[in-house]
């Protein structure tokens, strides 16, 4: 019942405006109530937020190399079907532009982060309890979330990237990696042209 209200209900609420707030408040609200949990509970060890470079090394260029393929595939579907709004963004608003790739990685990608993957994996184990019902339940939890901006495309697109930041943390054990790639796959779909899937002014 929790798990349904939290990672189906609210988003689904705000989805048809029976919760007018702003989202990244809420966003910080939720993830802020599960860093809380985590604590207190000590799932959130030292070593899930801080990482050693040697202890990354062997996850950062499959990482790398795969933020150089949605860079490509992202950059060639918006020169293909929508060439007007190829990096329209950095183009005509540079300040704001560039505001969002500071804030992005901390207001948006790292509570996801922690919310759909470190407290997730943590407070729902004991019911989901392989790995593969723990990464199927966060890629389709964190996939509905998009469900708030209104349009299918940010869902089917958020799909496959759950799935890559699901497995990132389950074999790292890193939040702060999973956070990483999702900051850097955010800061691309705002670059090239994608944004308007994923901003609603609302």
């Amino acid at each position: 019942m929790e798990f349904a209200v939290l990672f189906g209900a609210i988003p689904l609420c705000y989805a048809i405006g029976w919760l007018p707030l702003p989202k990244i408040p809420l966003l910080l609200t939720v993830s802020g109530v599960a860093l809380a949990y985590l604590i207190k509970t000590k799932n959130l060890p030292k070593s899930t937020v801080f990482i050693q470079f040697r202890e990354i090394r062997p996850y950062l260029r499959p990482i790398i190399l795969r933020c150089l393929a949605v860079t490509v595939i992202s950059t060639a579907a918006v020169a293909v079907f929508t060439p007007s709004e190829l990096f329209a963004f950095p183009r005509s608003r540079p300040l704001l532009w560039l505001a969002v790739m500071g804030l992005y990685p901390i207001l948006s990608a790292l509570p996801q982060e922690l919310l759909y993957r470190a407290f997730l994996f943590a407070r729902y184990s004991p019911i989901l309890r392989t790995p593969a019902a723990l990464t199927l339940a966060s890629v389709l939890s964190f996939a509905f979330l998009h469900v708030v901006f209104g349009n299918p495309v940010a869902v089917v697109l958020t799909i496959p990237a759950g799935y890559v930041f699901t497995r990132t943390y389950r074999d790292t054990g890193s939040l702060t990696l999973a956070a990483l790639e999702h900051a850097a796959y955010g800061c691309i779909v705002f670059t090239v042209g994608l944004g308007r899937f994923f901003y609603h002014p609302a």
